[in-house]
């Protein structure tokens, strides 16, 4: 995982094989892929967003699950 902090991108490595493709998952996040279309990476572009927008997601649902 390598978090590039000018650019606000978080790059997660599954693989070292070489990207031959890619898809845009959402508007932020672009999955690598390899020859034969295996996930090898992951991209999300305005991470730190992302990263709290999840948490925050995650932590509504489990209280409004308690309630």
């Amino acid at each position: 995982m390598t978090y590039f902090e000018q650019e606000d991108i978080l790059h997660l490595t599954i693989s070292d094989e070489p990207e031959v493709n890619s898809t845009e998952l959402s508007p932020n996040i672009t999955a690598e892929l390899n020859e034969k279309g295996e996930l090898i990476g992951l991209e999300i572009m305005k991470a730190s967003n992302f990263i709290r927008d999840s948490i925050l997601e995650s932590a509504q649902l489990k209280l409004l699950q308690l309630q």
